[in-house]
Protein backbone atom coordinates (compact mmCIF):
# COMPACT_ATOMS: atom_id res chain seq x y z
CA UNK A 1 0.00 0.00 0.00
CA UNK A 2 1.31 3.36 -0.83
CA UNK A 3 1.01 4.64 2.94
CA UNK A 4 1.88 2.02 4.72
CA UNK A 5 5.75 3.16 5.69
CA UNK A 6 4.12 6.51 5.82
CA UNK A 7 1.47 5.68 8.46
CA UNK A 8 3.85 3.25 10.35
CA UNK A 9 5.81 6.17 11.38
CA UNK A 10 3.00 8.75 11.49
CA UNK A 11 2.52 9.08 15.61
CA UNK A 12 6.32 10.45 15.54
CA UNK A 13 5.09 13.13 13.30
CA UNK A 14 2.52 13.46 14.81
CA UNK A 15 4.55 14.21 18.34
CA UNK A 16 6.20 16.53 16.33
CA UNK A 17 3.37 18.53 14.71
CA UNK A 18 0.62 18.27 17.30
CA UNK A 19 1.95 19.10 20.52
CA UNK A 20 1.31 23.33 20.27
CA UNK A 21 -0.03 23.53 23.68
CA UNK A 22 -4.14 24.85 22.99
CA UNK A 23 -4.20 24.05 19.51
CA UNK A 24 -4.27 20.16 18.68
CA UNK A 25 -4.81 19.38 14.83
CA UNK A 26 -2.90 21.67 12.73
CA UNK A 27 -4.00 19.12 9.95
CA UNK A 28 -7.04 18.07 9.96
CA UNK A 29 -8.41 15.02 8.84
CA UNK A 30 -11.75 14.30 10.85
CA UNK A 31 -14.93 14.31 8.90
CA UNK A 32 -16.77 16.26 11.51
CA UNK A 33 -14.50 18.94 12.38
CA UNK A 34 -13.72 19.27 7.94
CA UNK A 35 -17.83 19.45 7.81
CA UNK A 36 -17.75 22.21 10.60
CA UNK A 37 -14.88 24.06 8.51
CA UNK A 38 -16.87 24.02 5.56
CA UNK A 39 -20.22 25.22 7.45
CA UNK A 40 -18.42 27.87 8.96
CA UNK A 41 -16.57 28.94 5.74
CA UNK A 42 -20.28 29.06 4.26
CA UNK A 43 -21.43 31.46 7.42
CA UNK A 44 -18.61 33.68 6.26
CA UNK A 45 -19.47 33.24 2.26
CA UNK A 46 -16.09 31.89 1.76
CA UNK A 47 -15.05 30.18 -0.59
CA UNK A 48 -12.37 27.29 0.45
CA UNK A 49 -9.15 27.10 -1.81
CA UNK A 50 -8.22 23.68 -2.84
CA UNK A 51 -4.54 24.46 -4.06
CA UNK A 52 -2.77 21.41 -5.79
CA UNK A 53 1.22 21.08 -4.88
CA UNK A 54 3.73 18.58 -6.86
CA UNK A 55 6.89 20.07 -4.23
CA UNK A 56 7.93 21.39 -1.13
CA UNK A 57 8.62 24.53 -2.43
CA UNK A 58 4.52 24.93 -3.81
CA UNK A 59 3.51 22.97 -0.34
CA UNK A 60 5.53 25.46 1.94
CA UNK A 61 4.30 29.01 -0.10
CA UNK A 62 0.40 27.46 0.67
CA UNK A 63 1.20 27.77 4.15
CA UNK A 64 2.82 30.81 4.25
CA UNK A 65 0.09 32.51 2.36
CA UNK A 66 -2.53 31.66 4.65
CA UNK A 67 -0.40 32.12 7.53
CA UNK A 68 0.18 35.73 6.20
CA UNK A 69 -3.33 36.34 5.37
CA UNK A 70 -4.21 34.74 8.76
CA UNK A 71 -2.20 37.25 10.55
CA UNK A 72 -2.90 40.56 8.59
CA UNK A 73 -6.70 40.09 9.12
CA UNK A 74 -6.18 39.20 12.84
CA UNK A 75 -7.49 35.64 12.30
CA UNK A 76 -6.74 33.25 14.95
CA UNK A 77 -6.91 30.34 12.17
CA UNK A 78 -7.85 30.18 7.94
CA UNK A 79 -8.27 27.02 6.51
CA UNK A 80 -6.75 25.97 3.46
CA UNK A 81 -6.99 22.46 1.40
CA UNK A 82 -4.04 21.27 -0.10
CA UNK A 83 -3.84 18.59 -2.71
CA UNK A 84 -2.65 16.50 -4.87
CA UNK A 85 -3.00 13.82 -7.82
CA UNK A 86 -1.68 10.22 -7.76
CA UNK A 87 -2.11 8.41 -11.26
CA UNK A 88 -3.93 11.12 -12.84
CA UNK A 89 -2.96 10.95 -16.31
CA UNK A 90 -3.21 14.34 -17.39
CA UNK A 91 -1.01 15.81 -14.24
CA UNK A 92 0.38 12.86 -11.64
CA UNK A 93 1.50 15.07 -8.98
CA UNK A 94 2.87 12.56 -6.68
CA UNK A 95 5.13 11.18 -9.24
CA UNK A 96 6.66 14.88 -9.18
CA UNK A 97 7.10 15.72 -5.98
CA UNK A 98 10.44 13.15 -5.43
CA UNK A 99 13.27 12.64 -8.08
CA UNK A 100 12.27 8.87 -7.43
CA UNK A 101 9.42 9.48 -9.67
CA UNK A 102 7.59 7.19 -7.41
CA UNK A 103 3.85 8.09 -6.46
CA UNK A 104 3.92 6.52 -3.38
CA UNK A 105 6.83 8.53 -1.97
CA UNK A 106 5.72 11.34 -3.27
CA UNK A 107 2.83 11.14 -1.27
CA UNK A 108 4.03 10.36 1.67
CA UNK A 109 6.72 13.09 1.45
CA UNK A 110 4.04 15.24 1.14
CA UNK A 111 1.55 14.28 3.78
CA UNK A 112 4.72 14.55 5.74
CA UNK A 113 5.81 17.55 4.79
CA UNK A 114 2.32 19.30 5.85
CA UNK A 115 2.11 17.94 9.13
CA UNK A 116 5.88 19.01 9.99
CA UNK A 117 5.35 22.34 8.19
CA UNK A 118 2.57 23.39 10.45
CA UNK A 119 4.25 23.76 13.40
CA UNK A 120 6.04 27.23 11.33
CA UNK A 121 2.49 28.29 10.37
CA UNK A 122 0.31 28.28 13.66
CA UNK A 123 -2.68 29.90 11.96
CA UNK A 124 -3.16 27.77 9.05
CA UNK A 125 -6.04 24.92 9.79
CA UNK A 126 -4.64 22.53 6.54
CA UNK A 127 -6.50 20.13 5.10
CA UNK A 128 -5.16 17.18 2.41
CA UNK A 129 -7.43 16.54 -0.07
CA UNK A 130 -7.01 13.76 -2.84
CA UNK A 131 -7.41 15.13 -6.26
CA UNK A 132 -8.39 13.30 -9.66
CA UNK A 133 -7.95 9.82 -7.27
CA UNK A 134 -9.06 7.49 -10.55
CA UNK A 135 -11.06 4.16 -9.64
CA UNK A 136 -9.03 1.61 -11.10
CA UNK A 137 -5.60 3.02 -11.23
CA UNK A 138 -5.50 4.31 -7.86
CA UNK A 139 -7.51 1.13 -6.47
CA UNK A 140 -4.15 0.08 -4.55
CA UNK A 141 -4.58 3.98 -2.84
CA UNK A 142 -8.53 3.50 -2.26
CA UNK A 143 -8.21 0.52 -0.58
CA UNK A 144 -5.31 1.64 2.27
CA UNK A 145 -5.54 3.86 5.16
CA UNK A 146 -7.24 7.00 3.93
CA UNK A 147 -7.24 8.47 7.37
CA UNK A 148 -4.79 11.41 7.13
CA UNK A 149 -6.56 12.75 4.33
CA UNK A 150 -9.80 15.03 4.75
CA UNK A 151 -11.47 14.81 1.44
CA UNK A 152 -10.80 13.18 -2.14
CA UNK A 153 -12.77 13.46 -5.14
CA UNK A 154 -13.38 10.32 -6.90
CA UNK A 155 -13.37 10.82 -10.17
CA UNK A 156 -15.30 8.53 -12.23
CA UNK A 157 -16.33 10.79 -14.89
CA UNK A 158 -14.69 9.17 -17.86
CA UNK A 159 -17.24 6.73 -17.30
CA UNK A 160 -21.12 6.82 -19.01
CA UNK A 161 -22.88 8.67 -16.81
CA UNK A 162 -25.05 5.86 -15.43
CA UNK A 163 -21.73 3.48 -14.43
CA UNK A 164 -20.21 7.34 -12.74
CA UNK A 165 -23.21 7.32 -10.80
CA UNK A 166 -23.19 3.83 -10.03
CA UNK A 167 -19.15 3.57 -8.79
CA UNK A 168 -19.34 6.28 -7.13
CA UNK A 169 -22.51 5.44 -4.89
CA UNK A 170 -20.31 2.45 -4.04
CA UNK A 171 -17.66 4.31 -2.97
CA UNK A 172 -19.84 6.44 -1.08
CA UNK A 173 -21.37 3.43 0.91
CA UNK A 174 -18.40 2.47 2.15
CA UNK A 175 -16.18 5.72 3.07
CA UNK A 176 -19.37 7.73 4.51
CA UNK A 177 -18.63 9.88 7.32
CA UNK A 178 -15.27 8.78 6.84
CA UNK A 179 -13.76 11.34 4.45
CA UNK A 180 -15.22 13.85 2.59
CA UNK A 181 -16.55 12.93 -0.39
CA UNK A 182 -16.36 14.92 -3.88
CA UNK A 183 -17.73 13.64 -6.76
CA UNK A 184 -17.32 14.37 -10.85
CA UNK A 185 -20.65 14.65 -12.39
CA UNK A 186 -18.87 15.27 -15.57
CA UNK A 187 -15.45 14.67 -17.29
CA UNK A 188 -13.49 18.20 -17.26
CA UNK A 189 -11.21 18.30 -19.92
CA UNK A 190 -8.03 20.03 -20.90
CA UNK A 191 -7.58 22.69 -22.87
CA UNK A 192 -6.29 23.01 -25.51
CA UNK A 193 -7.76 19.38 -26.38
CA UNK A 194 -9.84 18.46 -29.13
CA UNK A 195 -12.76 17.62 -26.90
CA UNK A 196 -14.27 20.45 -25.04
CA UNK A 197 -16.71 20.28 -21.78
CA UNK A 198 -20.52 20.39 -22.05
CA UNK A 199 -22.28 22.63 -19.12
CA UNK A 200 -23.53 20.45 -16.50
CA UNK A 201 -27.58 20.90 -16.57
CA UNK A 202 -28.57 21.20 -12.89
CA UNK A 203 -31.20 18.09 -13.49
CA UNK A 204 -27.75 16.26 -13.81
CA UNK A 205 -25.99 17.43 -11.06
CA UNK A 206 -29.21 16.67 -8.61
CA UNK A 207 -29.51 13.15 -9.74
CA UNK A 208 -26.21 12.99 -9.08
CA UNK A 209 -25.59 13.89 -5.87
CA UNK A 210 -29.08 12.23 -4.80
CA UNK A 211 -27.90 8.89 -6.34
CA UNK A 212 -24.73 8.81 -4.88
CA UNK A 213 -24.63 10.64 -1.90
CA UNK A 214 -21.71 12.73 -2.32
CA UNK A 215 -20.63 15.53 -0.05
CA UNK A 216 -19.60 17.89 -2.85
CA UNK A 217 -20.03 18.00 -6.88
CA UNK A 218 -17.55 19.13 -9.41
CA UNK A 219 -19.63 20.81 -12.04
CA UNK A 220 -18.68 21.59 -15.50
CA UNK A 221 -18.90 25.28 -15.93
CA UNK A 222 -16.71 26.08 -18.86
CA UNK A 223 -13.95 25.89 -17.26
CA UNK A 224 -11.41 23.97 -18.33
CA UNK A 225 -7.63 22.80 -16.74
CA UNK A 226 -4.69 24.26 -18.20
CA UNK A 227 -6.64 26.95 -19.80
CA UNK A 228 -6.45 30.96 -18.85
CA UNK A 229 -9.43 33.57 -18.86
CA UNK A 230 -9.08 34.26 -22.12
CA UNK A 231 -9.66 31.48 -23.65
CA UNK A 232 -12.78 29.96 -22.01
CA UNK A 233 -15.90 31.67 -20.33
CA UNK A 234 -17.08 30.51 -17.05
CA UNK A 235 -20.95 30.51 -17.02
CA UNK A 236 -22.32 31.84 -13.42
CA UNK A 237 -25.18 31.63 -14.46
CA UNK A 238 -25.09 27.74 -14.76
CA UNK A 239 -23.78 27.64 -11.43
CA UNK A 240 -26.67 29.60 -9.91
CA UNK A 241 -28.95 27.53 -11.37
CA UNK A 242 -27.47 24.28 -9.61
CA UNK A 243 -27.25 25.87 -6.65
CA UNK A 244 -30.93 26.31 -6.69
CA UNK A 245 -31.28 22.93 -6.97
CA UNK A 246 -28.29 21.44 -4.95
CA UNK A 247 -27.25 24.00 -2.70
CA UNK A 248 -23.67 25.32 -1.74
CA UNK A 249 -21.88 21.90 -2.67
CA UNK A 250 -20.39 23.32 -5.90
CA UNK A 251 -16.62 22.59 -6.25
CA UNK A 252 -15.02 24.09 -9.44
CA UNK A 253 -11.91 23.05 -11.04
CA UNK A 254 -9.90 24.60 -13.78
CA UNK A 255 -9.93 27.76 -11.79
CA UNK A 256 -6.84 29.36 -13.42
CA UNK A 257 -9.04 29.91 -16.29
CA UNK A 258 -11.51 31.93 -14.37
CA UNK A 259 -11.03 36.08 -14.49
CA UNK A 260 -10.21 38.03 -11.10
CA UNK A 261 -13.79 39.96 -11.62
CA UNK A 262 -15.90 36.39 -11.90
CA UNK A 263 -13.88 34.97 -9.05
CA UNK A 264 -14.81 37.47 -6.63
CA UNK A 265 -18.68 36.65 -7.10
CA UNK A 266 -18.23 32.75 -7.09
CA UNK A 267 -19.54 31.94 -3.61
CA UNK A 268 -22.95 33.73 -4.33
CA UNK A 269 -22.83 31.06 -7.60
CA UNK A 270 -23.26 28.49 -5.30
CA UNK A 271 -19.05 27.59 -5.00
CA UNK A 272 -18.03 25.88 -1.83
CA UNK A 273 -14.50 25.03 -2.85
CA UNK A 274 -12.29 26.20 -5.69
CA UNK A 275 -9.29 23.82 -6.91
CA UNK A 276 -6.45 25.56 -8.37
CA UNK A 277 -2.85 24.81 -9.77
CA UNK A 278 -1.84 25.85 -13.45
CA UNK A 279 -1.57 29.73 -12.62
CA UNK A 280 0.64 28.74 -9.24
CA UNK A 281 2.78 27.01 -11.73
CA UNK A 282 2.47 29.00 -14.90
CA UNK A 283 2.32 32.59 -13.24
CA UNK A 284 5.50 31.90 -10.72
CA UNK A 285 7.79 30.79 -14.05
CA UNK A 286 8.33 34.47 -16.06
CA UNK A 287 9.22 35.60 -12.42
CA UNK A 288 12.41 33.14 -12.09
CA UNK A 289 13.25 33.38 -15.60
CA UNK A 290 14.00 37.29 -15.39
CA UNK A 291 15.56 36.74 -12.00
CA UNK A 292 18.03 34.42 -14.11
CA UNK A 293 18.74 36.56 -16.81
CA UNK A 294 19.29 39.73 -14.72
CA UNK A 295 21.77 37.93 -12.41
CA UNK A 296 23.33 35.80 -15.03
CA UNK A 297 27.29 36.30 -14.43
CA UNK A 298 26.28 35.56 -10.93
CA UNK A 299 24.74 32.12 -11.46
CA UNK A 300 26.77 30.67 -14.53
CA UNK A 301 29.89 33.14 -14.40
CA UNK A 302 31.73 34.82 -16.67
CA UNK A 303 32.26 32.52 -19.13
CA UNK A 304 29.18 31.20 -19.65
CA UNK A 305 27.58 34.10 -19.24
CA UNK A 306 30.12 34.54 -22.59
CA UNK A 307 29.07 31.81 -24.36
CA UNK A 308 25.25 32.17 -24.39
CA UNK A 309 25.53 35.91 -25.91
CA UNK A 310 28.06 34.32 -28.53
CA UNK A 311 25.08 31.79 -29.34
CA UNK A 312 22.56 34.73 -29.50
CA UNK A 313 20.83 33.22 -26.36
CA UNK A 314 21.20 36.48 -23.91
CA UNK A 315 22.78 39.87 -24.48
CA UNK A 316 25.50 42.43 -23.88
CA UNK A 317 23.48 44.04 -20.22
CA UNK A 318 23.90 40.67 -19.25
CA UNK A 319 28.10 41.09 -18.31
CA UNK A 320 27.61 42.94 -15.24
CA UNK A 321 31.26 42.04 -14.26
CA UNK A 322 30.42 39.99 -11.18
CA UNK A 323 31.48 36.37 -9.82
CA UNK A 324 29.09 33.96 -9.28
CA UNK A 325 28.25 33.77 -5.81
CA UNK A 326 26.64 31.18 -3.22
CA UNK A 327 23.64 33.98 -2.96
CA UNK A 328 22.54 33.24 -6.26
CA UNK A 329 23.76 29.87 -7.55
CA UNK A 330 22.15 27.40 -5.37
CA UNK A 331 19.10 25.56 -5.54
CA UNK A 332 17.54 27.61 -2.48
CA UNK A 333 18.05 30.65 -4.03
CA UNK A 334 16.11 29.81 -6.94
CA UNK A 335 13.39 27.93 -5.25
CA UNK A 336 13.20 31.28 -3.40
CA UNK A 337 12.48 33.58 -5.78
CA UNK A 338 10.09 30.64 -6.84
CA UNK A 339 8.41 30.89 -3.54
CA UNK A 340 8.14 34.27 -2.49
CA UNK A 341 6.03 34.07 -6.23
CA UNK A 342 3.80 31.65 -5.23
CA UNK A 343 2.85 33.08 -1.88
CA UNK A 344 1.98 36.11 -3.28
CA UNK A 345 -0.07 34.23 -6.25
CA UNK A 346 -2.08 32.35 -3.38
CA UNK A 347 -2.17 35.11 -1.17
CA UNK A 348 -4.57 37.19 -4.18
CA UNK A 349 -6.58 34.01 -3.77
CA UNK A 350 -7.11 34.63 -0.03
CA UNK A 351 -7.18 38.29 -0.63
CA UNK A 352 -10.19 37.54 -3.15
CA UNK A 353 -12.27 34.58 -1.59
CA UNK A 354 -11.74 35.41 2.29
CA UNK A 355 -13.49 38.73 2.87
Amino acid sequence: MYLTKYYNMKDKICQLSFNRGDRQMPVVSDYKKVKEIYADAAKKAWVIPCICSENLTTTEAIFAAAEEFAVAGGYETVPVTIAMTIKYSHRPQATYYTHSRRADIGLRCFAADAHILADAYPHVTAMLHLDHVQPIDDADLLEGDLSDFASIMYDASTFPFEKNIEMTAAFVRKMQGKILIEGACDEIYDAGGSTHNSITTPEDADRFVRETGVDLVVCNLGTEHRASGKDLKYYGDAAREIKRVIGEKIVLHGTSSVTADQIKSLFADGICKVNIWTAVERDSSPVLLRWMVENAERIGGEKTVDALISEGYLGERCRTGEKASLAHFTTAARQNVVWEEMKKICRAYFDLWYV
